[in-house]
């Protein structure tokens, strides 16, 4: 086993603390393992995708940090092809939240979301990605309508 020197802010300390106490672990170690595991677990997960997909990348910001919203949006830009719709909203006096829609090769959107979670400001984000089915572009459902 290694041990490790991490820092994390009061609030999230207080936020893994309350995480601690409400699962019934029996120290910090054993809930950062776990939440290790999960994230690990959840990037496998990604990582086995291929092709195209359409996704959303959900997170929380501090709108106040240093020229984050400058490279948030140089980052968006630069990616331009993948971008379908982006959605901003404040939260608070500190807090913005994004919901960016893209849509492109799983590799590519994946790329992406994680240049802008990994972001320093960027508190909270989560990618959901959903496959395309390329081979049949213009199967409907019943009812549905047809698309450009």
């Amino acid at each position: 086993m290694q041990r490790i020197t991490i820092t994390i802010d009061d609030e999230l300390m207080e936020d893994v603390d309350r995480l601690i106490a409400r699962r019934g672990y029996q120290n910090r170690s054993e809930a950062l393992r776990d939440l290790a595991r999960a994230g690990i677990a959840q990037d496998r997960q990604r990582s086995n995708q291929r092709g195209d997909c359409v996704a959303a990348v959900v997170y929380v910001y501090d709108h106040a940090a240093r020229d984050l919203s400058r490279r948030l949006v140089k980052e968006m830009h630069g990616h331009h092809e993948l971008t379908l719709a982006t959605m901003h909203v404040h939260l608070d006096e500190k807090s913005c939240l994004e919901v960016n829609v893209l849509k492109g090769a799983t590799n590519r959107v994946e790329h992406l979301a994680d240049h802008i979670i990994a972001e320093r400001g960027v508190r909270h984000g989560n990618l959901v990605m959903i496959p395309i089915d390329r081979e049949h572009p213009h199967r409907r459902h019943k009812g549905a309508h047809q698309h450009a």
